[in-house]
């Protein structure tokens, strides 16, 4: 799938979450939080426009939660057990409440995440610090510092 985005061949049908999730994750793994959010905001908007979907203030590219999914998947990854091969790690959060569309409703309210601002530029939450929860995290994982850095 990453490969596939990287060259902006994904077809609009399989642009899913899970596509999303799993082209982001690729992404942090290969360049670091960071670098991840440039180029994922570059291929999104460029895929978007491949797909007819105009990148404004209410459709396509959302920078807030472009930015807080990278942050969470970075959290994730450096949770995942070390030995456990990176594909294994990627369907661990493919098939747990990380997948949940509304994950980021614990952090922000609908409101504020939904806003034309939090879509154009990053907008820190308003309800809870962006730190991967328990009950997402992998497996066996407790909690992890606020800050992470790689």
């Amino acid at each position: 799938m990453a490969a596939r985005f990287v060259r902006g061949a994904v077809p609009k049908e399989e642009w899913t979450h899970a596509a999303h999730l799993t082209v982001g994750a690729w992404h942090v793994r290969q360049f670091g939080p960071v670098a991840a959010i440039d180029r994922l905001r570059t291929g999104i908007r460029a895929l978007n426009d491949r797909h007819g979907t105009q990148n404004g203030p209410d459709s396509g590219y959302h920078e807030t939660v472009t930015i807080a999914y990278v942050r969470l998947i970075d959290q994730y990854l450096l949770a995942c057990d070390a030995g456990l091969p990176f594909e294994s790690c990627v369907a661990g959060l493919l098939a747990g409440s990380f997948a949940e569309r509304a994950l980021l409703l614990r952090f922000w309210s609908r409101a504020r995440l939904m806003s034309t601002v939090a879509r154009a530029l990053w907008t820190p939450p308003d309800l809870a610090p962006l730190i991967l929860p328990p009950d997402v995290a992998p497996r066996g994982f407790t909690s992890l510092p606020p800050t992470t850095t790689r």
